[in-house]
C-alpha cells in the first residue's frame, strides 16, 4: 500500500510510534517557529530548561503580532526576544519584516520537512509540501530543546481538486467552501491533503491560503504535494537547492475523500461569528459596509494585492468605506512598490498598515461602533476585531476590492472588469536585512527583561482531591478569544500571567476573574470543540494561575486540550452528552484523583446535587501523568533529574 505526502513527510521524521490513525506518535521537528504574542512566554520556559543553544535545525523568532508601542510593554518585550535570539542561536525577524507564517513560506519554508510554531496558522507553510503545525508555546520551547512532538496520528482526508478556478474566484473560496462542508470542527483528528489535477492550476500563494485557513476547521494540519509550481517557487527566492518532489502515491489509502470542482466555485463569504458560517454572495449583496481590511497571513502575499491593485486601478474606496492594507511581508512591500502596485492602492485612498497582524487580532483598526467591516483574515470570531459590537466578515480580495468600490457587499464578477491572472516574478526581491543572526558570542549577550516580564508561576500537583464550583458553563465552539481576548488592551500583558488572568473569560462574564480568586478556583463546563482557534497558551494558563483544576466538556480542539495538559489542569469528558445540560454554574464538584484513569468512565460527584455522573478523561498514561504532576515543565525537570 502506497503513502499520502502526510505520511511520506512523518515516516522521516517518526521518533517513536506508528502511523495508525488513533495511536500516539512522536515526531522529530526539524524548524520551529514563534510570534511575539506567544514567543515571550515560549523562550521562559526554555530559559527554564537551562539549555546553551537551541537544537532544531532552525529556528525564528518574529514580531508580528503586538507592535503598537503604546507604552513600554510591547517594546521591551521585542527587546527580550531580540536578546534570547542572540544568545540562544535563533534568527530574529524585525518588527517591520513581516508576519510570520509569509515570511516563513518565503524564506525558510522547505517540502518534505517538519515545522512546529507557536501559532494555530503555521500550517501555511503546508501549502509548500511541509508538515507544519501549530501548538502552545511550551510544546515549541521543547522542540527547541531537541524534544520530539507527539501528535495523535490522524486521519488523512483527500480533497481531490479538478477543474480551474473561474475569473474573480480565489483559493479564499476554496477553503470556504471547504469549512461550509465540513464546519469549524469537521477537521479535527484530521489532515487535509489536497490532491487532483486541479491542484497544478494553484499557485503557492493559493495553496498557502488554504492551508492556513485549514486551522479554522480544527485539522492537525493541511499538506499540498511539492511539484513543479513548488520548484518554480523555490527558484524565484532563490531558494530551489531546497526542492525534492513529493506527491502521494496512486496506491495511498484515504479515510474519506472531499471532492471540489474549482471551476464550480462562486464567491463565498463567511458571516459573523464563526468561519463556518458560510453562504454564496448572491445572499448577501447590498449589505453596507463600513470597512474594508485587507491582508493577514491568509491573504497578504504579492498575489494578492496584485489583485486588489487590478480591481481598484483607476476608482477610489467609497466615501462612507474605511480601508487599509497590511502587506503580508517587507518582501511583498517591495515587490508591490516596484510594479506600481501599491500606488494603485495609495490612489485609490487605501490606508498602508503594518506588515503585521494587526487587525486580525484586534490590535488597531477596529470597526465603529455595529460596523460591518469585511476582512480577508481567517477568524471572525466575536469580539476578536477590538470590541464586541463590530461584524466581521470573512471575504476574499477580489470580494473585499470590490465591496471596498461601491459601499455595499458587491460581486467582483459584476464590475465589469477584466479578469485578473497572477505571474508570478521569475526572482523575487531578496533582502534578509531585517532577520538578525545569532551572536558568534553569545556568552556575553546580557538578556535585558523589562517590569512587565514576570516569572513563570508555581505549578503545584493535582490534589488528591479536587473539589470546587462551577465557575463558568460556555457552550459549543468556545474559543481561546473567549477564554483570553486579544486586542491592543490585553495582548501586551502575555509575559505577565498574574496581569493577563484578570481578563479570563472577560467577554463572556466580567466577573469571572474576582469569583476565581474568591473561591481559589474550581472547575469550567464546556460543549462541543471547547478551545477551538489561535493557539495561544495564556487560555490554560490563565486559567491555571487562578486555580481552575479541571475542564469538562464534550470535546476538545486539539491545541487547547494540548496546553490544557502542558499547564497541569485535567481535562474531562462528559461520558453521556446529556449529563452536560444536568449540570449548573455554582454546583460543587468532587472528584477522587485516585479514581482518574484513562481505561474507561469514572465518577464526578456533584455535591449541591446529591448525585453523580460519569466522565472519561481524553489521554494517554504519559499526559496522565504530566497533569498529575501539575504541568510539562514539573515533568520535563523530573525526568532530566532521573537522567541525571
Amino acid at each position: 500500500m502506497g503513502y499520502t505526502v502526510f505520511e511520506k513527510v512523518l515516516r522521516s521524521h517518526i521518533v517513536s510510534g506508528e502511523l495508525v490513525p488513533g495511536k500516539r506518535v512522536k515526531v522529530k521537528i526539524d524548524q520551529t517557529l514563534t510570534q511575539d504574542a506567544t514567543g515571550t512566554m515560549a523562550y521562559l520556559q526554555f530559559e527554564a530548561m537551562g539549555l546553551p543553544k537551541v537544537k532544531t535545525e532552525l529556528s525564528v523568532s518574529y514580531v508580528d503580532h503586538n507592535m503598537i508601542q503604546g507604552d513600554f510593554k510591547n517594546p521591551d518585550d521585542h527587546r527580550y526576544l531580540q536578546d534570547i535570539a542572540a544568545k540562544y542561536g535563533i534568527l530574529f525577524s524585525r518588527p517591520g519584516n513581516g508576519i510570520c507564517h509569509q515570511v516563513h513560506l518565503e524564506r525558510f519554508a522547505a517540502p518534505g520537512k517538519t515545522l512546529l510554531g507557536s501559532d494555530s496558522h503555521t500550517p501555511t507553510a503546508g501549502g509548500i509540501g511541509m508538515v507544519a503545525m501549530g501548538a502552545g508555546g511550551l510544546d515549541v520551547a521543547l522542540a527547541m530543546a531537541g524534544e520530539p512532538f507527539t501528535i495523535t496520528m490522524p486521519k488523512i482526508v483527500r480533497v481531490l481538486l479538478a477543474g480551474e478556478l473561474p475569473p474573480f474566484v480565489s483559493a479564499k473560496d476554496v477553503i470556504l467552501e471547504v469549512l461550509r462542508r465540513i464546519s469549524v470542527k469537521g477537521g479535527v483528528g484530521k489532515v487535509l491533503e489536497y490532491t487532483g489535477p486541479g491542484v497544478k492550476s494553484l499557485s503557492i500563494p493559493d495553496r498557502a491560503t488554504i492551508a492556513n485557513m485549514g486551522a479554522e476547521t480544527g485539522a492537525t494540519t493541511s499538506i499540498f504535494p511539492s511539484d513543479e509550481v513548488t520548484r518554480q517557487w523555490l527558484r524565484a527566492q532563490a531558494r530551489e537547492h531546497q526542492w525534492v518532489l513529493l506527491e502521494a502515491d496512486a496506491d495511498a489509502s484515504w479515510s474519506e475523500t472531499i471532492e471540489i470542482n474549482l471551476s464550480e466555485l462562486t464567491p463565498m463569504v463567511a458571516q459573523p461569528f464563526q468561519p463556518d458560517n458560510v453562504v454564496p454572495i448572491e445572499e448577501l449583496e447590498g449589505i453596507k459596509v463600513d470597512q474594508v481590511m485587507f491582508g493577514s497571513c491568509t491573504n497578504s502575499s504579492l498575489r494578492d494585492i496584485l489583485s486588489i491593485a487590478h480591481i481598484l486601478a483607476g476608482k477610489r474606496v467609497h466615501p462612507s468605506v474605511d480601508a487599509g492594507i497590511s502587506p503580508g511581508s517587507r518582501q511583498v512591500m517591495l515587490e508591490s512598490c516596484a510594479c506600481g502596485a501599491m500606488d494603485e492602492l495609495i490612489s485609490a485612498g487605501v490606508r498602508i498598515l503594518e506588515s503585521s497582524c494587526g487587525a486580525c487580532i484586534g490590535m488597531g483598526f477596529a470597526p465603529p461602533t455595529e460596523g460591518v467591516s469585511l476582512r480577508t483574515i481567517n477568524r471572525n470570531f466575536f469580539g476578536r476585531c477590538g470590541h464586541a459590537s463590530g461584524k466581521v466578515f470573512l471575504v476574499s480580495p477580489e470580494v473585499a476590492a470590490a465591496s471596498a468600490i461601491t459601499g455595499r457587499i458587491a460581486d467582483p464578477r459584476k464590475l465589469g472588469i477584466e479578469p485578473f491572472e497572477f505571474r508570478q516574478p521569475e526572482q523575487f526581491i531578496i533582502d534578509d536585512s531585517m532577520i538578525i543572526a545569532p551572536s558568534a558570542e553569545p556568552e556575553k549577550i546580557e538578556i535585558r527583561r523589562g517590569p512587565n516580564i514576570a516569572p513563570l508561576p508555581e505549578m503545584p500537583p493535582l490534589p488528591e482531591s479536587i473539589e470546587g464550583e462551577i465557575l463558568i458553563k460556555v457552550e459549543d465552539n468556545i474559543t481561546t478569544d473567549h477564554i483570553m481576548p486579544a486586542g491592543a488592551k490585553i495582548l501586551p500583558l502575555r509575559s505577565n500571567i498574574p496581569e493577563i488572568s484578570k481578563h479570563t473569560f472577560e467577554v463572556l462574564d466580567p466577573t469571572f476573574y474576582h469569583r476565581a480568586r474568591e473561591k481559589g478556583g474550581g472547575f469550567i463546563v464546556g460543549g462541543e470543540n471547547y478551545g477551538q482557534g489561535s493557539s495561544r497558551e495564556h487560555a490554560a494558563l490563565a486559567p491555571r494561575y487562578l486555580g481552575i483544576k479541571a475542564v469538562i466538556a464534550k470535546s476538545f480542539a486539539r491545541i487547547h486540550l494540548a496546553n490544557l495538559v502542558n499547564f497541569g489542569i485535567l481535562p474531562l469528558l462528559f461520558h453521556k452528552a446529556e449529563d452536560y445540560e444536568k449540570v449548573d454554574p455554582q454546583d460543587v464538584l468532587h472528584i477522587d484523583a485516585s479514581t482518574i484513569t484513562t481505561d474507561g468512565p469514572f465518577e464526578v460527584h456533584n455535591r449541591s446535587k446529591n448525585g453523580s455522573f460519569l466522565v472519561t478523561c481524553p489521554l494517554s498514561e504519559e499526559d496522565l501523568t504530566i497533569v498529575k504532576m501539575g504541568g510539562k515543565l514539573n515533568y520535563i525537570k523530573e525526568k532530566n533529574k532521573s537522567n541525571a
